[in-house]
């Protein structure tokens, strides 16, 4: 785990830090092509820390061209793999050697805690883009059986230009599950931050030059999704559309894709995610941890966060007495303090969409057992509501807020069926002591990472990406994600008959 400064430490970096607010494209930094911007604020103050570039769809149209260029001259695309994989590889010690700058940064731009910032988030950044360079020179093609009367090659190419539109939730984390990938295979990117989170996202790119990616392979356009991420969904010239975030934003890209070039489209989307708890489960307090961890990790703004308790009533009072407990020991409050857990919510509109749920929870009878209160205008109390039907808002509406909903059953079957019970099927957990019926649970359950007695989305290695209107088109992570990145051809060669 990377060691960790106190918070003055974290606070003097912040005001020492030089944030960064142009555009990058083809190479260097670039205001908007109107000179517009957008102010960011820190959503933990309210203080304004800059202001980036609004830029327009001339910006996009730039950043295209300059990102085909580059893939047609072949300066990365025709790069030697080893080559490339080395470039990455600089890239990561470079962003190791700015972890605390970038870390800060991520911070005060999107309210997450400094300690996941640190021990986590930089951390699996510069796992991801090594694990993703070190397999570049890996994957080999393959030959297919044909006979002797010819030979067939399945060969992978880049799929070209590929538009890359990142959520707010995990921006630098969620960069490196986009770009790492899609270089990887040798595309160019024109990649867009979340306008409230923008930050780390322009400092990577200015660490990629340093690193020797080629200008025009990898550019940032900030701005608002209205105008750069439809114009980059839309553009006749984009090759694919890799996007995550909510799943009406997600359904507008299949929209672009179709009145478009029918891009290649992949959508890593919304959850409404089960934790199912069975009256056999072990260790209470184990699963009460857990249980704790998916529901307010980044505070509950993660599309994977274990939002829905589904707990069988024959230890539903002791779990939650242990959960209550558990989630007592999470703090809230400055995000550059290390001892906190959770952090701000990323800005006033969120924050005021998730603390519309408490009056909805009154509203329909739910009872309180924890929190449902606010701090300063930007800080949500881990809350849990019990007595809440499968049916009610709490249980189908992402809130994307520490906000646990508790739903009983009285067996097995009807644990799965409740879980089952939604449009999403991103992520579900369960928790029982019988492996087989722990294995049958993991069958049945509708969702892309199920896990067994912990929380949790995998790792780099194994897909991820959801069933239903939680995706579509591909996975993040594992080989799979580079895969999509590429297109199949194959090549077919007659040997002619035998002499």
């Amino acid at each position: 785990m990377a060691d960790l400064l106190t918070q003055d430490e974290y606070k003097a970096i912040a005001a020492q830090l030089t944030p960064p607010s142009m555009s990058f494209i083809n190479g260097s930094l670039r205001p908007a092509s109107d000179g517009g911007t957008i102010a960011v604020t820190n959503p933990a103050t309210g203080e304004k820390i800059t202001e980036i570039a609004a830029c327009t769809t001339e910006d996009v149209d730039y950043a295209v061209a300059s990102a085909r260029a580059a893939f047609e001259s072949g300066s990365w695309s025709k790069m030697h793999p080893s080559e490339r994989k080395g470039i990455l590889i600089k890239l990561t010690q470079l962003i190791e050697q700015h972890g605390d700058e970038l870390a800060v940064l991520e911070s005060i731009d999107s309210g997450k805690p400094i300690f996941d910032c640190v021990t986590i988030d930089i951390p699996e950044v510069v796992h991801t883009i090594s694990w993703h360079a070190e397999l570049i020179d890996k994957i080999y093609d393959q030959t297919a059986p044909v006979g002797s009367g010819a030979m067939a090659m399945v060969v992978r190419e880049p799929v070209g230009v590929v538009g890359a539109v990142l959520p707010w939730n995990f921006p630098i984390l969620m960069l490196a599950w986009k770009m790492a990938p899609s270089l990887a295979a040798g595309c160019s990117v024109v990649l867009k931050p979340a306008a409230q989170t923008s930050l780390t996202a322009i400092r990577v790119a200015e660490l990629a030059a340093e690193a020797g990616v080629p200008a025009g392979v990898f550019n940032v356009v900030t701005g608002s999704g209205r105008v750069v991420g439809e114009a980059i969904g839309r553009h006749m010239d984009v090759d694919m559309v890799t996007f995550t975030g909510s799943t009406v934003t997600g359904r507008r890209f299949l929209n672009y894709s179709a009145d478009s070039n029918i891009k290649e489209v992949v959508l890593e989307l919304g959850g409404k995610n089960p934790c199912v708890v069975l009256d056999d489960a072990e260790d209470l307090d184990t699963v009460a941890e857990q249980v704790v961890a998916a529901a307010f990790w980044n505070m509950g703004e993660n599309c994977s966060a274990g939002s829905r308790l589904i707990v069988q009533e024959g230890v539903k009072e002791a779990l939650l007495a242990k959960i209550v407990a558990h989630a007592k020991e999470w703090k809230t409050g400055d995000p550059l303090d290390p001892s906190n857990q959770l952090g701000a919510l990323v800005d006033k509109g969120h924050f005021d969409k998730v603390t519309e749920y408490f009056d909805i929870a009154k509203e329909d009878g739910h009872r309180l057992i924890m929190g449902g209160e606010s701090v300063d205008g930007c800080y949500v109390l881990p809350t849990i509501y019990d007595d809440v039907k499968n049916s009610d808002r709490l249980a189908q509406e992402e809130i994307f807020g520490p906000v646990l909903s508790v739903i009983t059953v009285s067996s097995y079957e009807e644990a799965i069926a409740v879980a089952n019970d939604t449009e999403y099927g991103l992520a579900a957990s369960v928790f029982t002591a019988n492996a087989r019926k722990s294995m049958r649970a993991a069958q049945a359950l509708r969702a892309g990472t199920v896990t067994v007695n912990c929380f949790g989305e995998g790792d780099i290695t194994t897909p991820f990406g959801g069933y239903k209107q939680s995706g579509f088109g591909g996975r993040d992570n594992s080989i799979h994600a580079h895969d999509q990145f590429t297109q199949l051809k194959t090549i077919w060669v007659d040997l002619g008959d035998e002499a």
